[in-house]
């Protein structure tokens, strides 16, 4: 964890805490995670919880990375993780992890405009990103990490040729499809991030490997290797530099990074003081400033997926004309699901480049598996649902999918985008800027002046339909009118 406060456009780091929880430790064969590595958590985090739980929700992020994403009972997990915290936790994806730990190190470096290849090897996973400046343009995540690793040829202790062996060349086909993406001849520099690089880097250097304290060469790792072997057991290694919480994980995290020294033919690795925290914070920052990277996310793929801009701007104004009135009765008055609103406004039509029958389903599944840089697993699936809910029938088993937190909030934005979208359905100018809006507990009320339904035949009729699917989900729709001066 790490608290910081913006000082004249720079954060300045006050407080730092750091619990090895190792949760990727406690995963079995069948992608369980145990209660011991539960409570571990959840300690940790009531400790953390202390110092935020006063913050407004708007200044905390909190994310949860591999194990999260490997889990099966992850979301039960996580409900008890957001209680003792006291703030929301987002999942995010591989690919948006790295994003983050490139933002982390570019902002912890003074030269900018260079190639970069930066390295990550996290418990669960490993992060590779190739950056030019402040831009990721290269961004892979990998299923092994210093934990899985340790575990898988390692468990029992023992540490021999043969099992380190085993271990790089097991790194070493995982690495093996972007070989030739990632080479050398793509970079000028090569950084790491996090434990295992930083640990290795002071073990090389208390030992006389390096001269450097923050850099790692390919001589030292051969050294650390050789010293690990030596030792033969977990519980017999002594080396200067080694801290006594990372004894368990050392030998896979070494056998990975080797690898990627040969795989990618890496002389020598400067260590970032930067990584995915500090990548978190400036996310953040960006995000109060109103640079959003989600906003340029969304812009993106409506661009790709040929949205009309007109008709979804449209679509987007009126539904933020809808949010405004039922916000506060509906509970729905939340920086996070007035983004979501407008986003899914602005994408609802992206289906219609696959085909424009079930678009609505099409721009569901596209939003779902493409890579949404600043979004969460938990934004990105609500993004798809809302998507997926903004016409025909109501996916109610997509909606209570959603995070219990969430789910009659999604049901009550997809109302919202509904409606916009069936006043819209014209693609013209309406002239509703006398709409208002009454919302009871499962009712919507639209006053509309009083002869403009009779001038828009086909939307009233579209507006009685709406209310047939609406009843459906036990809520009424209804429009009454009233004089304009």
């Amino acid at each position: 964890m790490i608290v910081a406060r913006m000082e004249n456009d720079t954060l300045r780091v006050i407080d730092r805490h750091r619990e090895m929880v190792r949760l990727a430790d406690g995963l079995d064969s069948r992608h369980m995670l145990s209660d011991e590595a539960r409570w571990r958590a959840l300690g940790c985090l009531r400790r953390f919880g202390q110092r935020l739980r006063e913050l407004d929700s708007r200044d905390v992020r909190a994310v949860g990375t591999n194990t999260f994403r490997a889990a099966d009972n992850a979301s039960e997990f996580l409900d008890q993780a957001e209680q003792a915290l006291g703030h929301m936790i987002d999942i995010i994806s591989g690919v948006e992890e790295a994003r983050l730990i490139y933002n982390g190190v570019v902002h912890s470096l003074k030269k900018a405009d260079e190639r970069r290849l930066v390295v990550d090897i996290g418990g669960g996973s490993t992060e590779l990103i190739l950056g030019d400046g402040p831009v990721a343009q290269t961004m892979n995540s990998f299923y092994m990490g210093c934990v899985n690793m340790s575990q898988r040829y390692f468990g029992d202790g023992i540490i021999d040729e043969q099992r380190m062996q085993l271990a790089e060349t097991a790194a070493r086909q995982e690495l093996e499809p972007v070989e030739h993406e990632y080479h050398d001849a793509h970079w000028d520099r090569a950084l790491g991030a996090s434990g295992t690089v930083k640990s290795a880097a002071r073990i090389a250097f208390e030992n006389g490997w390096c001269d450097e304290e923050a850099l790692i060469s390919k001589r030292a790792l051969k050294q650390i290797r050789k010293s690990l072997i030596e030792a033969g057991h977990l519980d017999k290694i002594k080396l200067k530099g080694l801290q006594e919480q990372r004894i368990p994980v050392v030998c896979g995290g070494i056998a990975i990074l080797r690898a990627l020294f040969s795989v990618l033919e890496i002389d020598e690795m400067q260590v970032s003081s930067g990584a995915l925290r500090e990548g978190l914070l400036y996310d953040l920052v960006g995000r109060l400033q109103q640079h959003d990277v989600r906003d340029h996310s969304v812009s993106s793929l409506s661009v790709r997926y040929k949205v009309d801009q007109v008709q979804a701007e449209r679509v987007r104004a009126m539904a933020m004309t809808l949010y405004e009135r039922a916000a506060g009765d509906w509970k729905l008055a939340d920086v996070r699901f007035e983004q979501m609103l407008a986003w899914a406004a602005l994408l609802h039509e992206c289906g219609m480049m696959v085909a424009y029958n079930q678009y609505h389903k099409h721009g569901a599944y596209v939003i779902c598996n493409a890579n949404l840089n600043g979004f969460s697993q938990q934004e990105q699936q609500l993004l798809a649902v809302l998507v997926r809910a903004h016409r025909r029938k109501f996916p109610l088993g997509e909606i209570k999918s959603q995070p219990q937190r969430w789910v009659k909030q999604a049901l009550r934005l997809a109302i919202l985008l509904r409606i916009a979208v069936t006043l819209n359905r014209g693609r013209a100018d309406i002239g509703l800027a006398q709409l208002d809006v009454r919302v009871g507990k499962n009712s919507i009320e639209l006053i509309l002046p009083s002869d403009w339904l009779d001038f828009h035949p086909l939307t009233k009729a579209d507006l009685l339909t709406e209310a047939e699917y609406l009843s459906t989900i036990g809520y009424s729709l209804t429009v009454s009118s009233k004089q304009v001066p």
